[in-house]
């Protein structure tokens, strides 16, 4: 056990090293879901060198359902290569869906849930303040509609200022 917590402290001090200063705000678009295709607002807020908090709100829309999701991450950010980066993180969020019921005498439902969420990606930043990523952001939901494990990987395209 103590071999890996010593492994996993120098992982982790190695990392920070090779950390690259990241904008102190991004905003932008986050587009992708596992469920039908969604969209969110993604803003990042850079909280040191190489940590940051992005926040997304976004709507969703699949067969039958219609809802929108507010997720935080608490991302780390490493240097890859040159102006790639790639990041990790963990968080959690609140969402709600309005969905239909076809055999049912009132078709209308809603329901509000809970979901706790990893993340992990890719993203280049641009000469120009441009930034595009690319990540999975597997969450385990809490709640009658989402009460299980579901892979949101989406397409990031963000201004950096």
């Amino acid at each position: 056990m103590k071999k890996i917590v010593l492994i996993t402290l120098a992982f982790v001090g190695f990392a920070s090293v090779n950390a690259q200063d990241i904008a102190d705000n991004a905003i932008g678009l986050r587009l992708g879901d596992s469920d039908g295709f969604g969209a969110e607002i993604s803003y990042q807020r850079g909280l040191g060198d190489n940590n940051r908090l992005e926040v997304d709100l976004g709507i969703r829309s699949g067969k039958g359902y219609d809802g929108f999701k507010l997720a935080g991450i608490y991302q780390w950010v490493w240097l890859l290569d040159g102006d790639f980066n790639w990041y990790a993180g963990a968080g959690g969020g609140v969402g709600s869906y309005s969905f239909d019921r076809p055999f049912n005498d009132n078709n209308d439902d809603s329901e509000t849930f809970f979901f706790a969420a990893g993340n992990i990606g890719i993203e280049y930043n641009f000469d120009f303040p441009l930034q595009l990523s690319l990540d999975a952001r597997p969450e385990l939901g809490f709640g009658d509609f989402r009460d299980d494990l579901d892979f949101d990987i989406a397409l990031g395209i963000r201004y950096r200022f």
